[in-house]
């Protein structure tokens, strides 16, 4: 099993740490001009990609 050496600087760990980022979803706009969320029905008329 591997065991660290060293302790890891919070330093370091922060800056492996930078890449972990959420992402909010981006809605999109529909054919009927409401917003919806990507890969999601549309609401108001029960579409799923036109």
């Amino acid at each position: 099993m591997a065991v660290p050496k060293r302790r890891v600087s919070k330093t370091r760990a922060a800056k492996r740490r930078t890449h972990y980022k959420v992402t909010l979803p981006m809605p999109v706009k529909d054919s009927d001009g409401t917003w919806k969320m990507p890969h999601r029905v549309n609401k108001t008329t029960g579409e799923y990609k036109n």
